[in-house]
């Protein structure tokens, strides 16, 4: 998605809404922080969090509804969504395998670890398998070089990791659609 689709989206959209979420009650409760903010465009990074955690990831269309409500061209909404690497602008998997790619953990492997997850789940880092089953996450760094190679695997962080013990926990999420391998 380009950031001239979302200006031009941000022309047909009625003011104050977007179209296809308008009648969402997610977006009273984004409104509502936008409020607690008074609309300051300086809002723009908690109101795009705040977003995300109500809808999963940030909708074109959900884009365009910020942008309206701090008053803000909509491609700075779409280029401090694009920069920030926690914002995602796709939605993502039931699972996500996140491998940190910190110094300490590229040097013990995380490199191999991403490839062999690729491989297994048939996705590349960056993306969600269509099925929706699971995201493939690369993070710069997530501090627990101690424990090198991590990973976070639905949110919790599993240290000195090897490309059988990821593949493995993958594998049962895709083969059993449980959090562990039979």
């Amino acid at each position: 998605m380009e950031s001239a689709t979302i200006t031009q989206n941000a022309r047909t959209a009625a003011p104050g809404a977007a179209s296809g979420l308008a009648a969402d009650a997610r977006l009273k409760h984004l409104a509502a922080t936008m409020k607690r903010h008074q609309y300051q465009p300086d809002a723009l990074i908690e109101v795009l969090h705040t977003a995300q955690e109500l809808f999963g990831y940030l909708d074109p269309e959900l884009l365009v509804f910020v942008a309206n409500g701090l008053k803000l061209p909509p491609s700075r909404v779409y280029g401090v969504a694009t920069f920030y690497h926690f914002f995602s602008l796709k939605p993502k998997g039931k699972h996500s395998c996140v491998v940190c790619m910190g110094t300490a953990c590229y040097v013990k492997g995380a490199a191999t670890l991403v490839k062999k997850v690729e491989d297994y789940a048939g996705i590349r880092a960056g993306e969600t398998r269509a099925d929706g089953s699971m995201s493939l996450i690369q993070a710069r760094c997530i501090g627990a070089c101690g424990i090198a190679p991590a990973v976070v695997l639905d949110g919790v962080v599993v240290g000195h990791q090897t490309s059988e013990s990821v593949v493995n926990h993958v594998k049962g999420w895709l083969d059993n659609g449980s959090d562990r391998t039979a």
